[in-house]
Order: structure tokens, then sequence, then C-alpha cells
């Protein structure tokens, strides 16, 4: 056959020759395959920019990724960059809903109420037990068992306020009145805080609340020329609770006290009221002039026994033996114990078993089943109790059984709805 690949003549020749003797269509297949074996003769310099990017050049034909994106054709896809996470709109702003101006802030609060019982567990001698344990108490509100969600067995420094009976009445009561109040502070230790005070007519503030020693000792040295007769015991025990009201924690009174009410606004059924309105204070009453009383009783004829009290104060025997009735009932009704020593020298133990009393104690908390914020007086019963339930047994170093004495608070005052 002629080849007409290599030369233009021939190639001219062959195409007219086409147009004789094929057919059109014929002619177009034989100019097309005679170009395609042209090109693959040709140099490769010589290529032409198209024929070079065309996919059959001999290179794999180029996959098009599936991250790539956008179209793609048969040369590859078109190259479009993807977008950054940083190239990402701003998150709106976060709306905040506008306050109405006339719209109150409104707030809820919910008071679960939780009372707390201090109790002391000591033998007849009044001998301090130790090692009972929750399952010991059994507390009733009301003749309704309560179940102790909270024990504790506290020691820790005082908070107390040492209001004396210091008046123009008896030498022999002023006198045991230092003596007691001295033996109090005696005493104190050095993290304990105490304010003294005594009262007359009215009751007068000698030291706020110190830790220093030497200030009570100080403020008890002031107490040398009393004032006056009267011993409004009440006004003053009223006063001394309301102060103590704005103390927060566990607080005592300790007395000093003959326990006679002179001259008093309030009455006895105010003060029984603010004792039981009042929370977290034990009362420690320590009765004075009992040997004075006792000598009256038996020499009633007797110089000293006119007026002993005060002059123009008529106090007889029975005004004494109500007033002890009164102490043993504040004392009662706040978990303490009231005292009547006899000597002097029975105050550095007495007072030492005041400090055993308020420093070694039992604390048990219940929230009560009568949840009621109706501002009600609710009895309460402490009882200790053997683990099997029964009574709790206790024997002193001779194997014999001792006597428990239990001494707590005999009821609260509930809050009031509007508290």
């Amino acid at each position: 056959m002629f080849n007409c690949h290599n030369d233009k003549t021939l190639q001219r020749n062959c195409l007219n020759l086409s147009r004789f003797l094929l057919s059109p269509a014929l002619c177009l297949v034989l100019v097309s395959a005679s170009i395609q074996v042209w090109a693959q003769d040709q140099p490769k310099d010589q290529q032409t920019p198209a024929t070079a990017q065309t996919p059959d050049n001999g290179k794999p034909k180029q996959e098009v990724p599936a991250e790539a994106g956008g179209p793609g054709d048969n040369v590859g896809p078109y190259a479009i960059p993807k977008k950054k996470a940083d190239d990402a709109p701003p998150p709106p702003p976060p709306v905040t809903p506008k306050k109405a101006e006339d719209m109150p802030d409104y707030s809820l609060k919910v008071n679960v109420p939780l009372v707390n019982v201090d109790v002391l567990v000591t033998t007849k001698d009044g001998q301090f037990i130790p090692g009972l344990k929750q399952g010991n108490f059994r507390v009733m509100e009301d003749g309704v068992p309560q179940a102790v969600s909270h024990f504790n067995v506290s020691q820790a420094p005082v908070t107390a306020v040492l209001l004396v009976e210091f008046a123009s009445t008896s030498y022999t009561f002023m006198v045991q009145a230092l003596q007691a109040s001295y033996a109090f502070a005696n005493s104190l230790k050095k993290d304990d805080w105490v304010a003294v005070a005594y009262y007359d007519m009215q009751p007068h503030i000698l030291v706020d609340f110190t830790q220093d020693k030497k200030a009570v000792y100080g403020a008890l040295n002031q107490l040398r020329i009393p004032g006056f007769a009267e011993t409004n015991l009440f006004d003053a025990l009223y006063d001394t609770l309301d102060r103590l009201d704005r103390v927060e924690g566990k607080k005592y009174v300790i007395l000093i006290t003959t326990g006679v009410d002179t001259f008093s606004k309030l009455t006895l059924d105010k003060m029984m009221k603010k004792i039981k309105d009042t929370k977290d204070v034990t009362i420690f009453p320590v009765s004075i002039g009992f040997i004075l009383r006792e000598y009256c009783e038996t020499h009633p004829s007797s110089y000293y026994c006119h007026n002993a009290h005060g002059m123009g104060i008529p106090v007889g025997h029975m005004d004494y033996l109500q007033g002890d009735n009164e102490m043993r009932t504040f004392a009662a009704m706040t978990g303490g114990r009231a005292y009547f020593p006899r000597f002097e020298g029975e105050l550095p133990e007495l007072f030492g078993d005041i400090s055993n009393d308020i420093r070694n104690q039992y604390t048990l908390s219940y929230a009560p089943t009568n949840s009621k914020l109706d501002g009600t007086y609710r009895k309460l019963k402490v009882q200790v109790v053997a683990p099997d339930g029964g009574p709790l047994k206790v024997k002193d170093q001779k194997g014999k059984d001792v006597k428990i004495e239990v001494v707590s608070r005999d009821g609260y005052t509930a809050k009031h709805s509007v508290d």
C-alpha cells in the first residue's frame, strides 16, 4: 500500500482519490486515523499543548478525590479549596430576655426545721457518763417518737454570762455572791467567752464578752458598795436573754441569786414565756444565803433576821422557797440544773460540775414529724436506753447499779410562718 503518512503529496493524492473511490463517511475515518498516526510519529517537543493534555498520553487518569468537591471533567477536578473552621461565621449573641420595669425579683426559700437538744447524762453524784452512742437515746416530742439524724459529743469552749445579784440587802448575801462569782471565774479556760453583769433595781453590764480572765476579775472587783435594795430578778434575766438572742451558737447563763424578785415590772408568766421562746440558752442558777436562811428559821426573833433582804422590803421564808422553786423551773426548762450550796467550800466542786456539764454533753438533732410552723410550744422528753430498747444499766467500780439522771430542756417553741 501507499504510505501516505510521510509524504504530503501522497496525502493529497490519497485525499483526492478518496473523493472518487470512497464514500464521504469512509474518507472521514481515514483522515482521522492518519492524523492520529502522524501525531504519534512527531517528536515530543513538536506536539501541541492540546495533544499533551489529552488523557490518552499514556499516563493514568487522575482520580477525583471525594473530599475535593466541585465539578470535574476528563482531565481532573477543578481545585476548590475547603473552608477552614476559622472561616465559619461567629455564633449569634445570646438573647437575654429584658426585665420588665415593674416586675419584682422572686426567690424560693424552703425552711426545713431542725431541732437541737443538748442532753446531760450523769450519775446520781453528778459524774458525767461517757461512751454513749446515738442508739442509746430516744427522743419524744409531744409523745411522738422522733428519728435522731445527727449525734455529737461536744467538749468545746463555752459562751456564758455571769449574772450576779448584788444589792443592798444583807452582808451575808453579798459576800456569798462574790465568793460564788470568783469561784466561777477560777473555773474558766483561756478559750472561753464570758460577760459579767449584776443587777439590783436594774441590770448593769460590767464587761462585755471577753476571753481575758483578768478583765473578768476586774469586773468583779467593782462590786464593793451596793446601790439599791431591790432585787429585780425577772427584769434582769429577761434583759440578759434578750441580748443573748443576738449571739450565735450555744450560750449559758450562770445566775448567782437568792431567787427572790422584789420589784420587777415583768410577771412570772411573762418570764416563763420568754424562756420558752429563747433557744440555745441554758440557765444554771446558784443559790446564795442558805446559812442565813437556815439561821433565821431557828432564830426568827434575831436582829439579823429582821428585814434580812433589805430595809423596808418584807421578804419571808415562803418567798425564798418560792424563789428556789422558780430557779429549779428555769433550769429544767432550758436543760440546766439548779444548785443550792450550804458552805463556801462546796463552790469549787459545784462550778467544776457546771464546767463538766457544759463542756461534756451529748447534742442530738432531729427533723420533727410535726413540721408545721405554727409557733406552738412542744414538749420534749429524752430517754437513755440500752441497744435492745430496755433500760440502760451502769455499774460503778464495785459492780453496783448506778442510777442515771438525764437532763435536757423540757420543750421548745416552733417557729411561726411569719418569722
